[in-house]
């Protein structure tokens, strides 16, 4: 039996992204194990048949020596469970699993879920971070991006030529994110789907919202997902005052989904491609959302939602009043457009049959 070993920084970020993979993997018979700090989703994961390896990380913490044992602990787990092939997903799995994977000469597959505010930016962390991803993915079998701009940037950079491929960002399951019945118009509801960070656009949501509600009283602003940053004070607050419905980290979005005409993600954070964004579309919801790589391509402007340009709060403000100026049948009618925009291009299935595809090619040598 063929072993994979799987390494990412969350347990969501496996289960509700990659949860599809995992069980085509151990159905085609490969032995999955998965290394990542413990979540709930760990023990879902573990009923599904995986074996399941512990490790520490701080996801966003640059202590040289805190990196340095991460990386002893990858080598470790290599040396330990001698795995045929490594996934690895995110920004530290994707260097450090990288480098351990190179040194031990050990096939692994990147997926670029995002450059992260390290690599987006400038100055020297920047080009630390180009040195560190051209070092370790000297040797990987093939890197997965999820939009045009990172591939660009990668290439540009001279890292990992010639072994790139394209995905539709992590996909959606078509059957599970299904159209959802649109929800009536005695008020008109947005959702704000994410980890609550200053990059991903919660301020600027909280201030449309603030505007929008006092001049709108009959809409509604819900905001779903775990608080990465210090907002929870913030948040609690104008719940108390009427302005958000905060809902904490969900586990079945669908439930809020069902409630809301819209979703809004004001993201100016290095995304790979908005699960959060593929999922409203999926349910039959239109979209408002940031003009940058990772958001625009779900979105066909005017179709089935709005662009606006990045940590623009008046642009947002606009096109939610444009939103709630709309009749009700138009913007219903842009939630089917969305539906079928992503059963188009965007299945989840696509990219499961691609990981299979590279992972027949390095453990057995075969190509379908």
């Amino acid at each position: 039996m063929k072993k994979v070993l799987i390494l990412v920084n969350h347990d969501v970020a496996i289960y509700n992204t990659r949860r599809e993979l995992v069980e085509q993997l151990l159905a085609d018979g490969y032995e999955v194990m998965i290394s990542s700090p413990y979540g709930e989703r760990i023990d879902d994961l573990i009923a599904m048949g995986c074996k399941y390896l512990e490790i520490s990380m701080k996801r966003h913490g640059t202590n040289i020596f805190e990196e340095m044992a991460l990386l002893r602990r990858y080598f470790k787990l290599i040396d330990e469970l001698k795995p045929d092939v490594v996934l690895t997903y995110n920004t530290k799995p994707n260097i450090y699993g990288g480098l351990a994977c190179r040194i031990k000469k050990v096939p692994y597959i990147a997926n670029i879920t995002g450059l992260g505010t390290a690599v987006a930016g400038e100055g020297i962390i920047k080009d630390i971070m180009v040195r560190l991803y051209r070092s370790a993915f000297k040797t990987v079998s093939c890197v997965f991006f999820q939009n045009d701009d990172n591939l660009r940037f990668f290439l540009d950079k001279i890292i990992a030529v010639k072994k790139y491929r394209l995905l539709p960002g992590s996909g959606v399951n078509l059957d599970y994110f299904h159209p959802l019945d649109y929800p009536g118009d005695d008020t008109v509801e947005f959702l704000f789907i994410s980890r609550i960070m200053k990059e991903k656009g919660i301020d600027l949501y909280l201030e449309a919202a603030r505007y929008i509600r006092e001049k709108y009283p009959n809409t509604v602003f819900h905001i779903c997902g775990f608080c990465e940053e210090a907002y929870e004070d913030k948040l609690h607050d104008m719940q108390e005052r009427g302005i958000i419905v905060y809902h904490g980290m969900v586990r079945d979005v669908r439930s809020v989904l069902s409630r809301v005409h819209c979703i809004v993600h004001p993201s100016f954070y290095p995304e790979g491609l908005s699960n959060a964004l593929l999922e409203g579309a999926a349910s039959a919801r239109p979209i408002i959302t940031t003009d940058r790589a990772g958001c625009r391509e779900v979105v066909d402007d005017g179709v089935n939602g709005y662009l606006f340009k990045k940590r623009s709060a008046d642009e947002l403000i606009d096109r939610i009043e444009r939103f709630i100026s709309l009749p009700y049948e138009e913007k219903k009618n842009m939630g089917i457009e969305g539906r079928k925009k992503v059963q188009a291009g965007f299945d989840r299935r696509i990219v499961v049959e691609k990981y299979r595809e590279e992972l027949l090619r390095i453990c057995w040598g075969e190509s379908i």
